[in-house]
């Protein structure tokens, strides 16, 4: 599954969404459910259930990585692990959050696709119109994140990409400034996952925030893929935080757990990230391994505590 994109497990989850709705995971049901937490190579640590989060990280986790549980078993999942948010969730599910109390701390919905995206002009007029509509959307849910793409390069130099990307963004940034939503633009890897990317180091991504000179843009910053192309993460963060609005994990090579079984130590890096002062959310994005609905659990309880420093 190390090459498995987001679309296919987009499209997996749509697929399978009828099914999944109707299971059902009672809250109590899941805490008896929570095996201790098992690490890829088949030990076994202290379950840490009941043991309360530091509170110096804002933990999230993507949608799409456990498309096997109903977004109400995801809500109950995270209700029980302690935090309180999940990442790439869509106006769909929002009245679902709501009823939970968790915040939909990454919205999407607006984006064409990901290869379709902010720096092709000939697609501005359709992205203006989608994204005036689903900012509107963000703010009156209460909402602040909204994601977008800069799209695949198909031949076109980073100056072209940056200098269309620029115009395309100013045309609906105004009026995320009106609505207080934050536009963010995701980092890829090229190398891997999405071959063509024009978003797939942070230098480029850097260098558009600085011409759109906005608050109300920023970058996602995700670990994983930066981590296939560029390296130095640590580092990248310390120098660049404030250009780092928000935060995605997954284990390197692989995009499985984020423990001891890759090449990445996810501890040192949100101890960085805190010591930024960074206040805004670190969202789990690796697909889990384990067949059982509660070892899967089980990984994403696990990756909480290593991450919270």
């Amino acid at each position: 599954m190390h090459n498995i994109t987001r679309r296919k497990l987009l499209q997996s989850m749509a697929m399978t969404g009828a099914g999944i709705a109707g299971t059902g995971l009672a809250a109590a049901g899941l805490a008896t459910a929570m095996p201790a937490i098992a690490s890829t190579n088949g030990t076994k640590g202290s379950n840490t259930m009941n043991t309360p989060l530091k509170g110096n990280v804002n933990h999230s986790v993507s949608r799409w990585t456990y498309g096997d549980l109903s977004i109400e078993e995801l809500c109950q999942t995270v209700k029980q692990l302690g935090f309180g948010a999940i990442d790439l969730v869509g106006p769909e599910d929002w009245p679902v959050l709501k009823q939970y109390g968790i915040d939909s701390s990454m919205c999407n919905g607006a984006e064409i696709s990901l290869e379709d995206g902010f720096i092709h002009s000939e697609l501005h007029d359709e992205l203006e119109a989608r994204y005036i509509k689903h900012i509107d959307l963000v703010a009156d849910a209460g909402y602040t994140n909204l994601i977008c793409f800069s799209g695949n390069a198909r031949g076109m130099s980073r100056e072209d990409g940056l200098e269309n990307a620029v115009k395309g963004l100013k045309r609906i940034l105004p009026h995320a400034e009106k609505r207080n939503v934050v536009i963010f633009m995701e980092l890829f890897n090229s190398k891997v996952d999405h071959p063509d990317y024009m978003a797939d180091n942070s230098a480029w991504g850097i260098e558009l925030c600085k011409r759109l000179g906005s608050k109300h843009f920023s970058l996602l910053y995700d670990i994983y893929h930066m981590q296939i192309n560029e390296g130095d993460i640590i580092r990248t963060i310390r120098d660049n935080y404030q250009y780092f609005g928000h935060y995605h994990t997954a284990g390197v090579p692989g995009r499985h757990e984020i423990d001891a079984s890759q090449e990445l130590n996810y501890e040192a890096i949100a101890k960085a990230i805190v010591e930024t002062g960074f206040k805004g959310y670190l969202a789990q994005e690796f697909i889990p391994t384990p067949k059982t609905k509660a070892n899967r659990i089980a990984s994403l309880q696990q990756a909480i505590h290593i991450c919270d420093v």
